[in-house]
């Protein structure tokens, strides 16, 4: 099949974007056991942080070659002029790249329009009100099922029922709010909403499950500590809140851009046993792991603008598109 020279770069775009992203992909599951065991004895933010990483790594890197490399060398290097047949495997490599893509992008727009009824719901159902520790007023709503959540990604919401503020003693419902504060500051819905859109392995094969439900157990764990500041006093109080919590009956179903206390009545046992038993770290190591990170992201991106924006580089890219265009 003959393409114009635009849809060719569209073609060989997707197509190269596909074979990078599903090699890296495989890479990720393969070393997801070992990347999950590892993070679960880190502190939580670091954990938490790096299986986020890995996660949208294979999107993130498989859209810098084709930015980077690809797409330079292709309108640098390719004549105008001479038409060009593409081969099926680069056509179908495209197709799927296409279809991934259109996968994650309206699973994130579901999740976008369910997390904006939802609020739309709450704020319609809800009475302002300070609690404890929060410097924006609840949104409390009526309700038989318990519910708290930080809802929304730019400017999240805490969302919180009537019989949970009823059932909590004032330091309770203190902590409750810090974890669901932690989140926010985490920008955990962000988050959410960068996974919804980072791309599956195959389609219909998203190959990531099992590191995602880690991160968001993870990032329960990394609110816990920050909301419990490493006082035992406070650790205490939110383990004894997410106990009466639960006790109150099943939580409220959170859409997929919310942070919900219970979001896994199965990890309660594990998160109440971490509370009843804090580990102390410096506050020395917290502070030194963004800015060591910041510092190799620094340099690792550095070192990839050289590598790429060589002339050697920009040859040896396009030669690899003349082979996948066959």
């Amino acid at each position: 099949m003959i393409l114009p020279y635009l849809a060719r770069l569209v073609c060989l775009s997707l197509a190269a974007f596909f074979l990078v992203h599903a090699a890296l992909g495989m890479a990720v599951s393969a070393l997801t056991p070992w990347a999950v065991g590892f993070a679960r004895h880190m502190a939580p933010v670091a954990g938490a942080r790096m299986l986020l990483w890995l996660r949208l790594f294979p999107a993130g890197f498989a859209l810098f070659v084709v930015a980077g490399l690809c797409t330079p060398s292709y309108l640098w290097l390719e004549p105008k002029s001479a038409p060009e047949p593409m081969g099926l495997a680069c056509l179908a490599a495209a197709l799927l790249g296409l279809t991934i893509w259109g996968q994650s992008l309206v699973r994130a727009t579901r999740a976008l329009a369910r997390s904006l009824v939802h609020l739309r719901e709450c704020r319609l159902r809800s009475r302002d009100m300070r609690l404890p520790g929060e410097r924006r007023t609840a949104w409390v709503i009526d309700g038989a099922a318990p519910c708290v959540m930080m809802a929304g990604v730019l400017q999240p919401r805490l969302v919180i029922s009537r019989n949970v503020v009823a059932a909590l003693p004032a330091e309770q419902l203190a902590a409750v709010v810090r974890h669901e504060r932690a989140h926010a500051i985490s920008r955990d819905n962000l988050k959410r909403l960068l996974v919804l859109l980072a791309p599956g392995i195959l389609p219909f094969a998203p190959g990531f499950r099992r590191l995602e439900r880690t991160w968001a157990k993870i990032s329960e764990w990394s609110a816990d500590d920050r909301a419990a500041a490493g006082k035992a006093r406070r650790s205490l109080a939110l383990a004894a809140a997410l106990v009466r919590v639960a006790r109150l009956g099943s939580a409220v179903s959170a859409p997929p851009l919310a942070t919900s206390l219970l979001a896994d009545g199965a990890d309660l046992s594990e998160r109440v046993d971490r509370l009843l038993r804090p580990t102390r770290r410096t506050a020395r190591r917290r502070h030194r792991e963004p800015v060591l990170a910041a510092s190799a992201g620094l340099l690792l991106t550095g070192a990839l603008i050289a590598v790429m924006t060589h002339p050697v580089t920009l040859h040896s890219a396009h030669e690899f598109l003349e082979f996948l265009i066959q």
